[in-house]
């Protein structure tokens, strides 16, 4: 905008320009309307130093041809619809056209369109007194356009931009009477971004043209790439002081070998031809629409050796009858005082048809549908139909801007129409390929929605390396079941680290970390996915489950047949010896400890945890309560009670052994139930990180059993001591020694399990701890009951009175000596 300030300062310098007749040339046609046009037929390559004031001389730069077609297009588009009987019947259009050479010293153009018999009229003055412009078609960058662009929104005079892409200019609020037939940037990135993702590029550049146009394409692309796998590895902006030599040094020292280049193709041919004076090969090089479609450059000496080019372009929709009209003005012409033939001075005479025909066709379409929208809003405003137009209608340039918001037409197969921000909705892109013959050849396509349709043969694209695709990544991509562990800024550069067991690498999420598994699953070192952990309990239809509840039946069994002998025998010595009536309780509670070794087996629940050991240590107490008062009356009777015989008396007296027995099975009831509700057991899983498994297992509160278990515990010492003082007594009253021996495998039985408990945990926990209470069970019945029953079946001459008195008097005599 202060360029803008500037150059109307200047206003009163340029008057006398704006003033003079314009000379009749192909720059100028009369008509009952006017459009104005603005092209950049001539391209100032560097920065103009002046020491005054003054408008460029526009003639004296280069000469761009593809721009000179362009010109020559609206020319040809007025010639047409004016020879058209449809659109504009008995109207005809005329048109104002400068070359637009710089962004900041051509205003003089701009107040001509705007200006009315060469003065620029105050906003407020009456419609009346407006400019013969009705629309203005151009200009072709985006930084001449946002220089002049306010002058014409000021006033509401349409302007139609074939080649402004910034997107700049879809803020409505801003610039209200803007249109253009040209995509936005935001459009072209587009199909960069799926052409980079078609090929797994990552690791690309961004070289952009140091001005509006190019730094908001590096903005839109910076922004669509933040949620790719993409990244940027260097972007530079390109202008006349680039140093080409150190910005091609960078790419190479970066690794990168995509670069997307996006500039018009005067920048273009500047950093193409210093890509092959100094040898950088090997590349890929992306060419918006802007320059894919070049001409010459395709055929530059050594293009080959740069790399491969791929671009974008606009669909090549041949105009019909533009060539005729080409040759047919240049042989009209050919005559002409070079001096006379612009409106500004220039040397534009010399280029030949073929050149103008075969120039990069490049937005030629756009300017060709810029000139024809205008028309058809004409069209509308002048209600014309019928052959006819209304004559009657006083048009203003205001009354064509809401005529082509609502354009809607057809033009050589493309349906014309302008969105609520003034861009196309029509059209779409082709991919091209600059093949070994120098030709842009067409090897894919784009189609905007509704169709939304990208397609690459890339069987057509020759790569100039091996033939295969090139790989553009900063870190080539980590082993499965590795995940990346970022080394610099860019998300693209990394190093891959192996995932732990237990881990896993999300192959649809974040390849950043390692996800855990879930508690139910598992993996090994290096997955990409966890497996469902197999749940391990020992269930009642197993083998080893089914073998326990076996040996647990014939236990009882066993127990069973041993209550009916005793029963049967119970007056006899030998069961008398063993406990008389005791003996009952004890084949009673080793029998229901039994049922605890049933609750072992199955999915473990509340009550199965409970079930597993409270009946054990109730009536296993119990039974160990009975064999300590037994161990103790042997070891008193003789040993004790010739020195206590009061203590012998009492205890016959007030039934001491059943009176302890009852003592214990209550406190150890206790016990339990207050352990069990305090602390009840819980049924748990265990899942560890690198188990494949998840074990049922119930969770017992040691804490809360501990009163019970130092009970028990306290009763198997003074049984074990009581029954090893008594080891030495008769033969036939050797239950201390059995005693003893079933206390010390009851130990060992449990120190095994405890051992396995601890080191392992697995399905057979539970197997093991079955075996073990039913091995303690076991023990007391083989080892105390089993031999009594083989005197009482198989040597009943020794279940005497005599026999046992016979005893007794042997030890008596050998204890005296």
């Amino acid at each position: 905008m202060c360029r803008i300030v500037v150059h109307v300062c200047l206003l009163g310098l340029f008057l006398q320009a704006l003033t003079q007749p314009a000379t009749a040339s192909e720059f100028s046609l009369d008509g009952d309307f006017l459009i104005g046009g603005l092209f950049d037929i001539h391209q100032i390559s560097d920065t103009v130093f002046q020491d005054r004031s003054e408008t460029i001389t526009c003639s004296s730069q280069r000469l761009t041809l593809s721009s000179y077609r362009r010109f020559q297009v609206m020319r040809f588009s007025v010639e047409e619809i004016n020879n058209s009987t449809d659109l504009l019947p008995s109207v005809t259009l005329g048109y104002e056209i400068y070359d637009h050479c710089s962004d900041t010293h051509n205003f003089p153009s701009i107040f001509n369109l705007i200006s009315v018999n060469g003065s620029i009229k105050p906003w407020n003055k009456p419609l009346t007194e407006t400019s013969k412009v009705i629309a203005v078609v151009g200009t072709y960058t985006s930084t001449a356009t946002l220089n002049f662009a306010p002058l014409f929104m000021t006033d509401l005079i349409p302007l139609v931009s074939y080649g402004a892409a910034s997107s700049v200019f879809s803020n409505k609020y801003k610039f209200p009477s803007f249109f253009r037939t040209i995509h936005p940037n935001k459009d072209v990135l587009k199909v960069v971004l799926m052409i980079l993702k078609e090929f797994n590029w990552r690791w690309v550049s961004f070289l952009h043209i140091d001005d509006d146009y190019g730094r908001d394409g590096r903005d839109l692309f910076i922004k669509s790439i933040e949620d790719t796998e993409i990244c940027l590895a260097y972007t530079k902006g390109l202008n006349t002081y680039t140093n080409y030599l150190k910005t091609l040094q960078t790419l190479i020292s970066l690794k990168i070998n995509v670069i997307i280049v996006f500039a018009p193709e005067w920048t273009a041919e500047d950093l193409i031809k210093a890509a092959i004076k100094y040898n950088i090969t090997n590349k890929v090089w992306i060419a918006v629409d802007a320059w894919s479609l070049h001409k010459t450059l395709p055929k530059e000496n050594g293009i080959r050796n740069i790399g491969t080019v791929i671009g974008i372009a606009e669909p090549i929709l041949e105009i019909p009858g533009f060539r005729d009209f080409i040759h047919s003005f240049k042989a009209l012409h050919q005559q002409e005082d070079k001096g006379k033939f612009c409106n500004q001075i220039c040397n534009c005479t010399n280029v030949a048809a073929e050149d103008i025909i075969n120039a990069d066709p490049s937005f030629s379409f756009s300017v060709y549908s810029a000139v024809y929208a205008i028309a058809h809003a004409l069209h509308s405003v002048l209600q014309c139909g019928a052959g006819k137009c209304n004559s009657n209608v006083t048009v203003h340039h205001q009354m064509i801007l809401p005529e082509l918001r609502r354009s809607n037409f057809s033009l050589l197969n493309q349906r014309v129409q302008f969105d609520e921000n003034g861009d196309p909705k029509y059209g779409g892109y082709s991919i091209v390929f600059w093949n070994q013959s120098g030709e842009a050849e067409n090897v894919g396509y784009y189609n905007f929605p509704p169709s939304s349709q990208f397609f690459i043969n890339k069987s057509k694209i020759q790569w100039h390396k091996d033939g295969e695709v090139p790989v553009s990544l900063c870190s080539q991509e980590c082993p499965e079941g590795h995940y990346k562990v970022l080394q610099e800024t860019h998300k693209c550069c990394f190093t891959c680290t192996i995932c732990k067991r237990g881990t896993y690498v999300n192959s649809t999420g974040d390849y950043y970390e390692c996800t855990k598994c879930k508690e139910k699953e598992w993996s090994e070192e290096g997955s990409t996915t966890c497996h469902p952990r197999l749940v391990e309990y020992t269930p009642y239809s197993s083998g080893e489950a089914m073998m326990i509840i076996l040996g647990t039946l014939i236990f009882v069994c066993l127990a069973a047949a041993i209550f009916v002998l005793f029963l049967h025998n119970y007056k006899s010595p030998v069961v008398k010896s063993a406990g008389g009536p005791m003996c009952f309780l004890i084949l009673a509670c080793l029998s229901l400890s039994c049922i605890s070794v049933f609750f072992n087996f199955g999915i473990p629940t509340a009550a199965s945890c409970v079930l597993k050991y409270f009946p054990f240590f109730l009536f296993f107490t119990v039974c160990i309560a009975c064999f300590l008062v037994r161990s103790f009356q042997i070891v008193y009777v003789f040993k004790i009670a010739t020195k206590y015989p009061i203590l012998l008396s009492w205890w016959m007296k007030y039934q001491g052994q059943w009176l302890f027995i009852i003592v214990v099975f209550v406190i150890q009831t206790i016990l339990l139930i207050h352990g069990y509700s305090s602390a009840p057991p819980t049924p748990e899983k265990i899942t560890q990180q690198e188990s494949k498994t998840i074990i049922l297992w119930c969770n017992q509160n040691v804490e809360a059993l501990s009163g019970f278990l130092i009970l028990f515990s306290i009763l198997c010492f003074f049984c074990f001591i009581f029954s090893y003082m008594g080891k030495d007594l008769p033969k036939n009253y050797n239950e201390a020694k059995s005693i003893t021996f079933c206390l010390l495998l009851l130990v060992i039985i449990w120190i095994i399990y405890a051992t396995t408990h601890l080191l392992n945990h697995s399905s057979y926990t539970s197997t093991f701890n079955a075996l073990a209470l039913l091995s303690s069970l076991y023990s007391f019945l083989f080892w105390y009951f089993l031999p009594r029953c083989y005197i009482i079946v198989f040597e009943p001459q020794k279940n005497t009175q005599q026999y046992f008195l016979s005893l007794i008097q042997s030890y008596a005599e050998t204890s005296s000596m």
